[in-house]
């Protein structure tokens, strides 16, 4: 379970209530007792239920929780329900149903992306990248492994990925050996991970043997001839272990041909960006 505070929950419900329920009051209506009801319109994955209920008890509701992060459930099905005062009622509403939407569609579009490449690869592993929508990257990290998928690099502080920016700054900028070498001294725990903008880059880190050469924007005939050279040098040097990794374009429609190429690792930035899935709320008189 990813850890939320209070303050980015309180951040999350300030964002819309911070002044009450306007129409609630109006209609006088805000001390009736209800109940409200959050449905997935349709089947698939769910992600969010935990955000949310965190968010309805913030507002001293006892909400009913009956699935739980990474559940596929039926169209229709009802996710939580609530009991409490039509003013904490509406006020819970379009907050809680905006985190379980969106959530919801982070994680299907992920579910559906991992399914894709496992389909063709059973060893497929499908990693969503930092570059996610901004302010949202904790709630994406969440609804990416609800959905099956697994975090690349959460910041710059966790892994070591060397790209074409860092080397145009290093005094030698092609000599991979070099440039892997001090990465593996200065950081002996991590992986070393190092980005291939075309293909005479990648055969000429592969005498550096870094942990991974990540492929940037590769087509899928340049993954295949990547693949094969990492295949001869791996016969020829039997106690190399270089992993393939692909970034640029990776998606749920194209994984598939990825994966057919025998790279297991896909990066991706996609899943981010998915519609929303329907969530409908009902409130009504308890």
């Amino acid at each position: 379970m990813i850890y939320f505070s209070e303050k980015e929950l309180d951040d999350l419900l300030l964002e819309d209530i911070y002044r009450g329920d306007l129409t609630s009051h109006a209609l006088n209506i805000e001390n009736i007792p209800a109940k409200m009801l959050f449905k997935r319109k349709n089947s698939g994955m769910v992600a969010g239920i935990q955000v949310a209920e965190k968010l309805l008890k913030k507002l001293e509701l006892c909400p009913q929780v009956y699935v739980k992060d990474g559940e596929l459930v039926d169209k229709g099905q009802v996710l939580i329900e609530v009991k409490g005062t039509a003013e904490r009622l509406h006020q819970a509403w379009k907050v809680v149903q905006l985190v379980l939407e969106w959530s919801c569609g982070v994680a299907q579009y992920t579910y559906d992306m991992v399914q894709n490449a496992k389909l063709i690869n059973a060893n497929a592993v499908v990693a969503c990248t930092r570059k996610s929508i901004p302010n949202t990257r904790k709630l994406a990290t969440n609804a990416v492994l609800a959905g099956g998928g697994h975090i690349h690099r959460q910041g710059i502080s966790e892994t070591l990925l060397v790209f074409t920016n860092h080397r145009n700054l290093c005094s030698q900028p092609e000599n991979w050996q070099q440039i892997v070498s001090q990465i593996r001294c200065e950081a002996p725990e991590n992986k070393v991970t190092v980005e291939a903008d075309n293909l005479e880059q990648f055969s000429a880190m592969l005498s550096a043997e870094p942990d991974i050469i990540q492929c940037d924007k590769f087509s899928i005939e340049q993954t295949k001839t990547a693949v094969a050279l990492l295949t001869q040098y791996h016969q020829a040097h039997p106690t190399a272990k270089i992993q393939i990794s692909v970034a640029g374009g990776i998606n749920k429609d194209n994984v598939a041909e990825y994966a057919k190429t025998g790279v297991n690792l896909f990066i991706t930035s996609a899943p981010y960006y998915a519609m929303p899935e329907d969530i409908k709320v009902v409130i009504e008189k308890a």
